[in-house]
């Protein structure tokens, strides 16, 4: 059954993809366009668990994000 969601895929330079949902704000990246998406779906649930909760989202753990 469809969500209704736009889902931007991402084939990267350098292997692998990235998933972006825009509307939600959300993006992951997977080393197939499958893992991207389940990733995606992931990352949507957890973040959609932590608004509910009030909490805010985890912090990045990626290399580039730091400063």
């Amino acid at each position: 059954m469809s969500t209704g969601r736009e889902i931007r895929l991402i084939e990267e330079d350098e292997g692998g993809w990235s998933a972006i949902d825009q509307e939600l704000n959300v993006a992951s990246q997977g080393e197939t366009r499958e893992e991207a998406l389940a990733n995606l779906d992931e990352a949507i649930e957890l973040t959609e668990e932590a608004r509910e909760a009030d909490t805010p989202a985890p912090e990045p753990d990626a290399p580039w994000f730091e400063g």
